[in-house]
This record gives structure tokens, C-alpha cells and sequence, in this order.
């Protein structure tokens, strides 16, 4: 009776072990089950994680991701968001290593800042969301048809493109009496090349000659400027990365030459130029921020949400090179702050 009493209780103790084993299932050696996001996308160590690229380093496009981090500070706090940021130093083909490096640590939203940026976010993922900023127009850098304000997928974020017919309107207002427009950019910046094909129609139907003046990378932005002033008796330069990383090149042209210039942008006017049609990319990064928080925070659906704009433009002069050019500062314009 008792080796009977020890081979049930042998039996009972194997049956009681299979039904733990039955009950635990497949892979329950693991007893930390894995992350998951709340129900609003929040993460489960409360901390989102951003990437942000931005395609170079100038003021516009570093006001523009701080902009966009402030937004995201202000609204999570300094503790639920880390942010991972690389920078491509003007050299497009960086951005994708840049991204990639995002997409292996599992980022949850990635700032695309600049054309270049978002080009190589948009051909690295399709799932994680992706918010451009200092982005002139989406149709044109994403190659898209039928372009409605939506992009759709997961993509959205915001423009810094200023009226270009206000732009043309305010180079008519100064100067009047020029004949010859000098267009100077980099071709090989898809936004610039959509800003001076949109301009040259509203300079050509007041009046004006236009002509293109198109750099290929740093090393040629100052011969070229000076080609453009031989013949131009004003230079456009729309929001270009490569002249906004090289204005001091420019303005050592432009100035002795006595030819003015219309920037895009105040950083670009702060540099070598004598007036702008200007928006804050402090304003559309912090704006892009503010998307970022609704779609990790509150879900929001990305595919659904418009390209915004900057709030406002302001129209705003350099002294020191309207002095230079014997330019007398023009009413209703803000003079741009000195550092």
C-alpha cells in the first residue's frame, strides 16, 4: 500500500506540471511581456521617442527643429520625450544612413527637416509617422499628382514657402526701374528650381527680363554669383539651403558689385541681401511640434492632416547692406535685428 501511495503521488504531482505547462502556453519562460503602447499610443516607459534629420546647418533650418522640440517639451515635458537627432551637413546622401539609423531604434515619429530629409524618410518607411519641415512644396519634392494640401499615408508636417507673388510684387515695389532679374539658386534643390520656375512668371508679366543663374554644389556658388551680377540689375535667391550656408561667399560678390538682392528668407536677407518677404521657421517647426503631440499623444491620423503654412509673413530689410548699396530703408519694412 505505501509503494502504491508513492507511484499515485508521482503521478499526481506529473499531471498537476502538465496543466501549468498547458495553462502558461508557448514561450512563457519570458515573464516580461512585451512593450506595448497605451491606449492613446503611449508608450509603456512613458517616454516617446523622436528622430529628427535635418538636412544642414544654418539658422533657418536650426530654428525650425527647436521650434519643433520646444513644442513637443512644452506639451509632454522635459521627461516624456527623447529625442534622437543627426545631421547631414548639406550632403543629401547622408540623410538616409541618418533615417535608417532612426528606423532600427524604433523611433515613433521622425522629423524630416528640409527637402532632402523628408525625400529619404518618405523612401525608407510607410509606417512610422513622418512630419516634414522647412519643406517649400510636397508635390514637388514627393513627386505628386493631383496635389490637393493633403499628402496622405504617413506624411504631413509644414511649408515654408512665402507668397511668391508677393515676393515678385515686393521686387517690383523696390525697384521699379530694373530691366534684368537674375534668378540664383542650386539645381540640384528641387524646391528652389519649383520657387524660380513660379517667380519668373510674375517677374516676366511686369515686365521683367529674367535670367538663371544655377550653382551645383558650394564650390561653385561664388563664380556663379558673380556671373549673376554681370548681368542682373537685381538677384532673386529663393529658400535654398546651399546659398543660406553660403551668404558671406554671396555678399562678397554681390555687395562690391553694387547689385542688390531679394532673398526668400531673413537668414538669407540677414546674410547678402537687402530685403525679404520672410516667415519664422521657429513658427512652422513649433507648428509641426504641435502636430507631433497630437498624433503620439492624442492618435491623431497623419493621413488625414493638411501641409500647414506659417501664420504670417513679414516684410523686413538689412540696414547695413541697404547702406552698403545706397538703398534707403523702405517704410512699412522691419529692419532685421543685428547680432
Amino acid at each position: 500500500m505505501k509503494k502504491l501511495s508513492k507511484l499515485t503521488a508521482l503521478l499526481l504531482a506529473a499531471v498537476m506540471a502538465l496543466s501549468l505547462a498547458a495553462c502558461a502556453g508557448p514561450g512563457a519562460e519570458n515573464s516580461q511581456p512585451p512593450e506595448t503602447k497605451g491606449s492613446q499610443g503611449e508608450p509603456a516607459g512613458g517616454k516617446y521617442t523622436v528622430g529628427i534629420c535635418q538636412q544642414d546647418q544654418h539658422p533657418a533650418l536650426d530654428a525650425a527643429t527647436q521650434g519643433f522640440k520646444d513644442a513637443l517639451v512644452e506639451k509632454l515635458g522635459q521627461d516624456g520625450v527623447a529625442f534622437k537627432e543627426g545631421n547631414a551637413s548639406g550632403d543629401t546622401a547622408n540623410c538616409p544612413t541618418i533615417i535608417n539609423g532612426f528606423l532600427s531604434e524604433n523611433v515613433d515619429l521622425i522629423l524630416a527637416n528640409a527637402t532632402g530629409s523628408l525625400q529619404a524618410a518618405h523612401s525608407a518607411t510607410a509606417d512610422i509617422p513622418i512630419l516634414g519641415t522647412s519643406v517649400t512644396d510636397y508635390a514637388t519634392a514627393l513627386e505628386l499628382e493631383n496635389w490637393s494640401g493633403t499628402v496622405g499615408g504617413n506624411i504631413s508636417g509644414t511649408s515654408d514657402l512665402a507668397p511668391l507673388d508677393q515676393q515678385a510684387e515686393m521686387l517690383h515695389e523696390l525697384f521699379p526701374d530694373a530691366r534684368n532679374v537674375g534668378l540664383l539658386y542650386c539645381s540640384g534643390e528641387p524646391n528652389s528650381v519649383y520657387q524660380c520656375d513660379v517667380i519668373e512668371g510674375y517677374l516676366k508679366e511686369m515686365g521683367y527680363s529674367v535670367s538663371r543663374f544655377a550653382f551645383t554644389d558650394t564650390n561653385d556658388v561664388a563664380s556663379v554669383a558673380q556671373t549673376a551680377c554681370d548681368g542682373s540689375d537685381v538677384i532673386y535667391i529663393p529658400t535654398d539651403n546651399t546659398a543660406a550656408k553660403n551668404t558671406e561667399a554671396i555678399a562678397n560678390v554681390v555687395l562690391p558689385a553694387k547689385v542688390p538682392v531679394i532673398a526668400g528668407e531673413e537668414g538669407l536677407c540677414k546674410g547678402c541681401g537687402v530685403a525679404t518677404l520672410t516667415i519664422s521657421y521657429y513658427d512652422i517647426g513649433h507648428i509641426a511640434g504641435e502636430m507631433a503631440y497630437e498624433i503620439l499623444a492624442n492618435g491623431a491620423d497623419i493621413s488625414t492632416m493638411p501641409v500647414k503654412s506659417a501664420p504670417q509673413v513679414v516684410k523686413k530689410y538689412n540696414a547695413a547692406n541697404c547702406e552698403a548699396l545706397g538703398i534707403a530703408a523702405p517704410e512699412g519694412y522691419e529692419a532685421i535685428a543685428a547680432e
